[in-house]
């Protein structure tokens, strides 16, 4: 079969996606994402690993009357800040699989 790679070619492309797939990671746990809920009143910072690195919430928002309404609000935050965090994941996979032929995989044509 003419021009088809060798399994020693394959695999040490497999091996640099690999290298390059953890330093992506690293990288991304550096990263952050910013979202807030009701008007800033409470806010999430996550990582690009998707990991919530720290909740502020507004002490005007703290009502022991309507406890639900802060707890839709910190939902909501998080929520965000994840999608964030998953978008910032997805766009740096793409630009990381961009031109390589593994089907299946974001970014890959």
């Amino acid at each position: 079969m003419k021009g088809m790679p060798n399994m020693g070619q394959i695999m040490k492309q497999a091996q640099k996606f690999q290298t390059k797939m953890a330093k992506l990671q690293e990288e991304l746990s550096e990263k952050t994402v910013e979202a807030s809920a009701g008007g800033g009143m409470v806010t999430v910072v996550a990582n690009g690993g998707q990991d919530v690195l720290s909740i502020n919430i507004d002490p005007e928002v703290v009502d022991p009357e309507d406890v639900e309404m802060l707890q839709d609000l910190i939902m909501a935050a998080v929520n965000d800040a994840l999608n964030k965090a998953k978008a910032m994941m997805n766009e740096e996979m793409g630009q990381l699989t961009k031109g390589m032929n593994i089907p299946g995989m974001p970014g890959m044509m």
